[in-house]
């Protein structure tokens, strides 16, 4: 078994978070599944650049993914990563100067999302 530079995984998982596109929809995915969609509904992104965004954080181990029918569906590859999350967002928060806003996660239906649970 070859041995792996953990701080070198390290470094990649923070390159991964390093985008405020990807935090977001790492946020999104800890509350809920999603389809792409439903995150490009959420971001108000189009939907290649939330798919990049998403091959990227499949590639980091951070997402993953499930077929249903035409529909890809992203979820968190593990519990620890909502918790580095929350840790995140609290030392940011310490370190802030001022009040820090995190756009809320809609739960409910979206108007102009596709997806078969908004059409439901």
């Amino acid at each position: 078994m070859r041995a792996t530079n953990g701080y070198q995984k390290e470094a990649q998982l923070f390159r991964a978070l390093s985008h405020p596109v990807r935090l977001r929809i790492l946020d999104i995915l800890s509350r809920q599944e999603a389809c792409v969609c439903h995150l490009t509904a959420i971001l108000g992104k189009r939907q290649p650049y939330v798919s990049q965004q998403l091959a990227t954080l499949r590639e980091a181990g951070l997402v993953t993914d499930r077929r249903d029918g035409t529909l890809i569906y992203y979820s968190l590859a593990g519990e620890h990563l909502a918790e580095l999350l929350d840790e995140g967002k609290a030392v940011v928060q310490g370190l802030a100067e001022g009040t820090l806003v995190f756009p809320a996660v809609p739960e409910e239906i979206l108007e102009n999302c596709p997806c078969p649970r908004c059409q439901q």
